[in-house]
């Protein structure tokens, strides 16, 4: 059976057909238009960003080149006087180091209390944690006194540049964070003018003057135990044992727990 469709006076009829219905409600319209001006500006903000990364990585290279060209001198110099040395028949004494690299070789039994007052001064609460050590009267003084307990020596370029980069890790609020990105360096050190990890890997090197605010953001390293095991923890590195100043033995040691 067909249905009749429902009959409608002819004014009212008249009436909805005049009134328009509008396609899109006012409220949409309203949110569409805010969207689009949120986008807008996300957009601007991005190509800026991207302007200034681009110029971030330019500085940073530069900086990085510099760098380079600096160690290369510094290298360079010092062959040129030993063979100057050498010509007038002399010898060359190279300058006191001023960088050592100490790391923690014995653990906590029978530590007396001054020993453990100075290792943790020196930020070295753990077996194999190492840190970095600017070389003064009072430093040698120290390390003198916790000389069974640890094993230091001169760090060169190549060590200081892999410990940076495989284990540096940065005390961010108080939080032991890995040195993934250079915005993260930049957030705490770019008061000192330091923004990237070349940037830390030179103060470091150099003993800059800002080395004591490097070596603080830089958490103690901690290392594994080293490949083929120690000869004895026990005695001085010149008897054949572990303790002690090595010189620049200690890179090889690096090498192994690295």
């Amino acid at each position: 059976m067909r249905m009749r469709a429902p009959s409608f006076p002819v004014g009212i009829m008249a009436g909805v057909e005049g009134k328009k219905v509008p396609s899109v409600p006012e409220s949409l319209i309203k949110k569409r238009k805010a969207f689009a001006d949120i986008k807008a500006k996300r957009l601007k903000r991005l190509v800026v960003q991207k302007k200034l990364r681009k110029a971030q990585r330019k500085l940073i290279y530069a900086r990085a080149q510099a760098y380079h060209k600096e160690y290369r001198q510094m290298y360079r110099r010092e062959i040129r006087m030993a063979r100057m040395a050498r010509k007038a028949g002399n010898y060359y004494v190279p300058a006191e180091p001023k960088l050592a690299f100490v790391i923690r070789i014995r653990g906590i039994n029978g530590v007396s209390p001054k020993v453990r007052k100075v290792l943790q001064l020196l930020r070295l609460r753990q077996i194999f944690n190492g840190t970095f050590v600017k070389l003064n009267k009072a430093s040698i003084n120290m390390l003198r006194i916790v000389e069974p307990y640890i094993a230091w020596g001169y760090p060169n370029l190549k060590s200081v540049h892999e410990l940076i980069y495989k284990r540096g890790y940065g005390k961010i609020n108080r939080q032991r964070i890995a040195l993934t990105d250079n915005s993260l360096i930049q957030r705490c050190l770019e008061k000192y003018g330091i923004i990237c990890m070349e940037d830390v890997v030179h103060e470091i090197y150099t003993v800059g003057k800002n080395f004591k605010a490097v070596n603080n953001f830089l958490w103690p390293f901690k290392l594994s135990s080293p490949r083929g095991g120690m000869k004895k923890k026990t005695i001085h590195f010149v008897e054949g044992g572990d303790a002690g100043n090595r010189e620049d033995q200690i890179n090889r040691l690096i090498r192994r727990m690295n």
